[in-house]
C-alpha cells in the first residue's frame, strides 16, 4: 500500500528544512558602501582601492567594472561585500578585527556579469588604518574558459592619498596609526563564470556570441 503524504505536511516538512539550512549557515552578508560615512576611531578602518583592467579588445559595448568584492572574517564566517561600481574605486570600510580572505568578486560589463572565486588572506589590526593594497584585476577578452588575473600591490603614492582622503573626511582620526596588510599571494588567476541577471535580447545579446 502506498501512503501519500499530504500537501500541507509536506510544505511543513519543507519550511522546517528551510529553517534548519537558514539557522546553520556558516554566515550571513552584510553590504557595504566603498566609503562609510560614520566611522568612529576606536575601531579599525580597512582602506584600499581596486582597479579593473581589460588585457585584450572586446567585441562588448562595456567595459568591465567591479561590482563588488567580497570578505570573510576567517574567525566568525561573517561575509562582507564591498560595493564598488567602478572601474576605478577607493574604499575605506570598518570590519571587525580578525584575519580574513578576499574570497569573491564579481565583474559587470553593462547587462553582462561574471563572478570569480578567490583566495587571498589578510589580518586587520584591532585598532587604526589598515592599508591593503591596491586589487588590479585584469579581465581577459571575452572568450570560453574568460579569467581574471589579480595582482595585488603595495602602492606607497596610492596608499599616502588614500590616507589623506580619508583624514580630510574624518578629521577625527588625525594621529591614529597606520599598518600595512596585504591579501597574500600576491597574484592569483582563476576561472570567471557568467552569472545572472543575463540580457535577454536575442539580437543584440547572445550568451556565446563573444
Amino acid at each position: 500500500m502506498i501512503h501519500r503524504v499530504p500537501v500541507y505536511r509536506r510544505a511543513s516538512v519543507g519550511l522546517t528544512i528551510g529553517l534548519i539550512l537558514i539557522a546553520t549557515s556558516p554566515g550571513c552578508t552584510t553590504r557595504l558602501p566603498a566609503v562609510a560615512e560614520d566611522l568612529p576611531p576606536n575601531k579599525p578602518v580597512v582602506l584600499g582601492r581596486a582597479v579593473s583592467v581589460l588585457l585584450g579588445p572586446t567585441t562588448r559595448w562595456y567595459l568591465p567594472a567591479v561590482r563588488f568584492v567580497e570578505l570573510v572574517n576567517r574567525d566568525t564566517h561573517e561575509r562582507y561585500q564591498v560595493l564598488l561600481e567602478a572601474e576605478d574605486r577607493r574604499f575605506a570600510i570598518e570590519v571587525p578585527p580578525g584575519p580574513y580572505e578576499l574570497s569573491r568578486v564579481q565583474i559587470s560589463e553593462g547587462p553582462f556579469m561574471s563572478m570569480a572565486d578567490l583566495q587571498a588572506v589578510f589580518t586587520v589590526a584591532d585598532t587604526g588604518l589598515v592599508s591593503v593594497g591596491t586589487w588590479r584585476f585584469g579581465i581577459e577578452t571575452p572568450q570560453y574558459g574568460r579569467k581574471v588575473v589579480v595582482s595585488i600591490i603595495e602602492d606607497p603614492e596610492s596608499a599616502r592619498e588614500s590616507v589623506q582622503k580619508f583624514l580630510e573626511q574624518h578629521p577625527d582620526w588625525e594621529g591614529q596609526t597606520v599598518t600595512s596588510s596585504l591579501p597574500e599571494p600576491a597574484v592569483l588567476e582563476t576561472r570567471l563564470y557568467e552569472v545572472a541577471p543575463y540580457p535577454r535580447n536575442p539580437r543584440y545579446f547572445r550568451r556565446h556570441w563573444w
